[in-house]
């Protein structure tokens, strides 16, 4: 897929563009019917830049393209389609399911927690699966992943006690049966057209600012590591993600803040040292400019 057609490939923030009742939140729970009623059965090419998506079909077919590559089959069926990733479908009317849509960081915490288990480059690729076409061994946790995303339906509007950590953990989980399935799958004989450079070196520097955007490195830094120019890196970052290449590493800082202030009673200082800020009273003007409230404030309405 050329730059070119990246460029004109939409982003979706799922919940900025379709649900309002928390536009930042992390993880997020629909049904395949109601999105398709909402985006359109014939659903056009796009993506969500800083998401994993699990589409799980339990009735009806679909058509997709999913990276370049074409697929159609029958519910049960699993999508698995990665942060960047390019896809489209196109359902039937009676086609339906379940969509989970989970932010990359909090993804990528639950793997570091698990170190050595899973290959790095499995989650990285996306997946078209019908459960018929699955190892016999994979089905029980095809099965159990259905079952953990049904349970996940029931929480996710709930506002009992304890409802957040739920959420995570059944989020959690439905993501380890996932990962035995990926793992366990047929390998594919379909050649997968070769991704652009330009969607490599987003990746890659997507996983840089992972693993360094605490240390507070310079562009120069993150550019000379991924063997780019600047000015290159940065016209990558607004065409995949529509934003600079600073503010990708921003985004990144504010939702390991937000993550810290939502669910920890680590003081705001604290947290600013934590996240590599020298200055906790600098910490908090970055916040409240890119939130629109300090920390204190955001605490405060996350427990209302």
């Amino acid at each position: 897929m050329s730059a070119a057609s990246l460029q004109a490939i939409p982003d979706i923030h799922i919940g900025r563009v379709y649900d309002q009742r928390d536009p930042e939140c992390e993880i997020h729970y629909e049904t395949f019917g109601r999105l398709a009623d909402f985006f359109g059965r014939n659903t056009p090419p796009h993506r969500h830049y800083c998401f994993y998506q699990i589409h799980l079909l339990v009735k009806g077919s679909v058509r997709l393209s999913l990276d370049g590559q074409v697929y159609g089959g029958d519910a049960p069926l699993l999508i698995f389609t990665p942060p960047t990733i390019p896809h489209s479908f196109y359902s039937e009317e009676d086609t339906d399911g379940h969509v989970l849509t989970v932010r990359q960081e909090v993804v990528r915490n639950w793997y570091r927690a698990m170190p050595g288990q899973w290959p790095d480059t499995l989650l990285r690729e996306p997946a078209f699966l019908e459960l018929a076409s699955l190892p016999a061994a994979s089905a029980d946790d095809f099965t159990a992943l259905v079952q953990t995303v049904e349970l996940l339906q029931r929480e996710f509007d709930n506002d009992a006690k304890g409802h957040s950590a739920l959420l995570l953990a059944l989020a959690e989980c439905a993501f380890i049966h996932l990962s035995r399935v990926l793992l366990a799958r047929e390998p594919s004989s379909a050649q997968r057209p070769e991704r652009s450079e330009d969607l490599r070196l987003f990746l890659n520097f997507c996983d840089l600012v992972e693993a360094h955007f605490r240390d507070h490195l310079t562009l120069t830094e993150y550019a000379g590591r991924l063997s780019v120019t600047e000015a290159r890196l940065n016209d990558i970052c607004r065409r995949m993600a529509n934003l600079p290449s600073k503010e990708v590493v921003h985004e990144r800082l504010v939702q390991e803040a937000r993550r810290l202030l939502r669910y920890s009673a680590v003081p705001v200082s604290e947290i600013s040292y934590q996240l590599g800020f020298v200055d906790p009273a600098y910490f908090s003007r970055f916040f409240a400019k890119r939130t629109g409230m300090p920390p204190s404030q955001f605490r405060l309405a996350g427990q209302s």
